[in-house]
């Protein structure tokens, strides 16, 4: 069944982004940036639970979960305790969301449009999956590049 794969290889990310996050020596180096690196570790965190808690969680699970998306990238010092925290509600509330949704589930129409195109649950996990992988990478580019 494809949601216990994808709810699997989230979770595993998840953890994996939790890890890269304390790997920073220093806590404020989460928020650093550069001429060419715009967005910090801290807030590629920050846009990855409000992403899942929106799309899986709001949209999907009907949590009530209401998204402030710019906030995601101008929020920042954020300490590193509340964030992991966050992420661990993100694994918890992502399996049960997911466990609901059956394989005659996933080949139906994702609730919302994404860029103005209708998906399927099917494209919109595997896509929010991608999302959460690339954004993981850079973390970890983030961390070997400007943390000393």
């Amino acid at each position: 069944m494809l949601s216990k794969t994808l709810s699997a290889i989230f979770v595993r990310d998840l953890t994996k982004l939790k890890e890269e996050l304390n790997l920073y020596s220093f806590e404020q180096d989460l928020w650093k940036t550069d001429a060419m690196i715009a967005n910090s570790a801290g807030n590629l965190a920050l846009h990855l639970v409000g992403n899942l808690n929106h799309f899986v969680g709001a949209v999907v699970g009907k949590t009530g979960y209401v998204r402030q998306r710019e906030m995601e990238f101008t929020l920042k010092n954020i300490p590193r305790k509340k964030i992991i925290e966050d992420i661990d509600a993100v694994i918890i509330m992502l399996p049960q969301v997911l466990s609901s949704i059956t394989d005659e589930v996933m080949s139906t129409d994702f609730p919302v449009k994404k860029h103005d195109e209708t998906v399927t649950n099917e494209q919109m996990f595997v896509h929010l999956y991608g999302h959460l992988a690339y954004h993981l990478g850079q973390v970890n580019y983030h961390r070997r590049l400007l943390s000393k």
